[in-house]
């Protein structure tokens, strides 16, 4: 298992937003309000910053098990699964006790009439009942420690099923065991291969079939240690077995089936936990589009989360999310397996130029760097390949090397290059003898090196002696049959140790007290109602975030007063409660510069405003500023992870552009300057058709000013809109020229 050495991030912006001025989750069982300890593991909006790991060792190797509703008759379902229980628990060493309140024995094993006729306290009880409920609280007499519910019929069949399923959560939290299930199935149960060494794949699925490629590599020599097949997760879920599988010494990677999360903060910390210990997750996340959402919803009674936000929060903690089964088996096979790179350097070797040039082009759209050998290596390379061949990388031996001495040189000559970290070796199909010794010289070659060595073995048979044996045979090769899959696989796998080997878990800084600004800016709120623009920028300036020198005025003589103050030229623009896009309504205007202007636009504006039947606390004059670059900073609620905030390009087109990032809290510096690299318009920032640079720095202070604000106001903010915000040119900050809010 790979370890992470742990960055330090800058704490200026940090310490800046310090200065400025949800209903908790708690414990799994816990019945009794929190402690003065639990309560420092909350932050500001009383979410976790820490969350317990469950101990399940005696879940997946109990020393007894209890099988309720046990059988050995002929053509009964539970027969079978009581046979394959009796076979698991031989495999893991513990003893087995039938429980069926009519039988004397089940298998030739003493039958019990009931959990309360049990000859020892159990470990695991597994629940073979159409209705697990009832059991439930003999269990917690008998003090089992875990228990597994197979019943279907609950959250996945609608609000019948939910509300059943809640009774059922609600019993497991009153008991003190843990529940696995309902709606779940054998595959924790499976024969696991024991004669496979090295790091392992710890397997998550909440649809047991879809777990069945990533058990399968088993056969191609990729070792298995647990699954997990989640179900309904009426209490146990993915994010426990998370946690639990990150601290496990044999595990090298986790590999995740997900069709709804339970609780977002949960999933965000057991994530957390991972990246902490250098332990890949990857994982298949469906629900993409509102057709997958829903067939997940109804499969699992999950609220599936906007896509949109759970993609961000996972590539935020490091979660590697990919699309396909496939990708999934073969992205978690490699993260398990390969040693941290020494570089990121990747370099193509093939025995044709075509595949060369066609796997280069592909890796490199994918954002795989592929270094120019420098001329001394391709002059080495050279002594073995024909001159008139490239090997400038990709490198194309032509073919005829690859059959004789020559080949193990060119190979060797490669990985000795500094700058090269990854070999890949893209073979389209077999070609005997030539591809049978260059797979031998490929596994030779990574049996001696510490970089990475990847085989592409194309053909569409797959029972050629090269790559059942030689190339599946290999602990040190990462053997794939695509090229996606492959390039898939690498990105991950080099990302996961760029993403480790800095990271630094943003629970570790979350502010758990209240700014000086949260006082300020509670007296603003106005529950379940939308403030006014005047308002909204007050909420801003609370929070020490920049807006334009402006006056609220109720009378035209009053606003003349207010642009002498302010300096001409002015923009006025009608402030109420109730006003949202006030340029399509008229209510904004530009440029004003004289006495004359703003009594006409003042005249204007009340007339519009009385006509549309739009309540006014006022008219604002405010201070031009028009040099810059408009962008949008907001906060929106998800409902499964809470507050979240989003930067992106702004003004008049947002809607239209819909180029933003998103972010959920909390994050530092670096993920607030990740997010502004993430938006297609990132180039405008940088200074375009001879526009100076923007400033960044102060783009930056914004969102994690907005952060604060979404941390502290989370239980009575609803939606925060800042748009535009005018970054203006870099060392000159940046100004909310237009806000809304609104209450919950």
């Amino acid at each position: 298992m790979l370890g992470s050495t742990h960055g330090t991030l800058t704490t200026d912006f940090r310490a800046r937003v310090e200065a400025c001025g949800e209903t908790p989750r708690t414990a799994v069982h816990s019945t009794t309000a929190p402690s003065a300890q639990d309560a420092a593991a909350l932050d500001v909006s009383g979410r976790p910053l820490r969350s317990d790991v469950p101990d399940l060792d005696r879940f997946f190797r109990p020393e007894s098990v209890a099988v309720i509703g046990a059988s050995d008759a002929e053509g009964r379902p539970n027969t079978g699964i009581t046979r394959q229980l009796i076979a698991w628990a031989e495999r893991v060493g513990a003893r087995v006790h039938p429980v069926h309140p009519t039988r004397a024995t089940v298998f030739g094993l003493p039958c019990h009439a009931s959990v309360a006729a049990l000859p020892e306290q159990v470990d695991l009880a597994v629940l073979l009942v159409a209705d697990p409920l009832p059991v439930i609280e003999e269990l917690a007499e008998s003090k089992v420690r875990f228990a597994v519910a197979f019943a279907s019929g609950f959250a996945e069949t609608g609000d019948a099923g939910a509300a059943a399923q809640a009774r059922l959560s609600a019993a497991v939290r009153r008991s003190g065991l843990r529940l696995l299930g309902p709606n779940t199935n054998l595959n924790a149960f499976e024969a696991f291969r024991d004669d496979l060494d090295g790091p392992a794949i710890a397997l998550i699925t909440q649809s047991g079939h879809q777990g069945r490629p990533v058990y399968a590599l088993q056969e191609l020599g990729i070792r298995l240690s647990h699954w997990a097949p989640t179900g309904n997760e009426a209490d146990l879920e993915t994010a426990d077995f998370i946690s639990y599988f990150a601290e496990r010494p044999e595990v090298g990677a986790i590999a995740c089936y997900v069709e709804g999360l339970k609780d977002g903060r949960a999933f965000l910390l057991a994530a957390d936990r991972a990246a902490r210990a250098g332990v890949p997750v990857v994982a298949v996340k469906v629900g993409r589009t509102e057709t997958g959402a829903r067939t997940a919803a109804s499969h699992t009674g999950k609220l599936t989360g906007a896509d949109a936000v759970v993609d961000a929060a996972m590539r935020q903690f490091g979660v590697i999310r990919v699309d396909g089964l496939d990708e999934l088996q073969d992205t978690a096979a490699l993260l398990a397996r390969a040693r941290r790179p020494r570089t990121e350097g990747v370099v193509v070797y093939s025995i044709s130029g075509g595949t060369g040039a066609h796997f280069s082009d592909l890796a490199t759209e994918a954002g795989l760097t592929l270094p120019t050998l420098s001329q001394a290596k391709q002059a080495e390379l050279h002594q073995w390949i024909p001159e008139y061949l490239n090997v400038a990388n990709p490198v194309d031996n032509g073919g005829h090397p690859v059959g004789d001495w020559r080949g193990p040189k060119i190979i060797e000559a490669i990985l000795a290059d500094p700058s090269v970290g990854v070999l890949i070796c893209p073979i389209t199909g077999p070609f005997p003898p030539i591809s049978d010794k260059l797979a031998r010289d490929l596994v030779d070659a990574a049996e001696r090196t510490d970089k990475l060595v990847c085989v592409i073995w194309g053909s569409p048979v797959g029972t050629e002696e090269a790559y059942r044996t030689t190339l599946l045979g290999s602990s040190r090769v990462a053997t794939f049959r695509t090229f996606g899959n492959c390039i898939t696989a690498v990105r991950a796998y080099l990302g996961h140790h760029r993403f480790t080997a800095s990271y630094r878990s943003p629970f570790d800084d979350a502010p758990r007290t209240p700014s000086p600004s949260y006082r300020k800016a509670q007296a603003l709120m106005r529950p379940g109602r939308q403030l006014s623009e005047h308002a909204a920028k007050q909420l801003l300036r609370a929070y020490g975030i920049r807006v334009p020198r402006e006056q609220l005025v109720t009378s035209a003589a009053a606003a003349v007063r207010a642009a002498g103050l302010v300096g001409y030229p002015v923009v006025m623009k009608a402030s109420g409660p109730q006003l949202g896009h006030k340029t399509e309504l008229g209510l904004v205007k530009i440029g004003l510069t004289s006495a004359s202007q703003i009594r006409d636009a003042y005249r204007e504006l009340t007339d519009i405003a009385r006509y549309e039947n739009v309540p006014l606390d006022g008219i604002l004059v405010c201070q031009m500023v028009e040099r810059g670059v408009e962008m949008v900073v907001g906060v929106t609620r998800d409902d499964l992870f809470g507050p979240t905030v989003t930067v992106g390009l702004g003004g008049v087109l947002v809607e239209v552009l819909r180029d933003a990032a998103v972010r959920v809290p909390p994050f530092g510096e670096d993920q607030a300057r990740a997010m502004l690299t993430e938006l297609r318009g990132h180039a405008l920032l940088e200074g375009v058709r001879g526009a100076p640079p923007a400033d960044v720095d102060a783009l930056v202070e914004v969102v994690l000013r907005v952060q604060r604000m979404a941390l502290e106001l989370g239980d009575t903010l609803s939606e925060l809109d800042v748009n535009p915000l005018m970054v203006l040119p870099r060392g000159q900050g940046a100004v909310a020229l237009d806000a809304l809010a609104v209450c919950r």
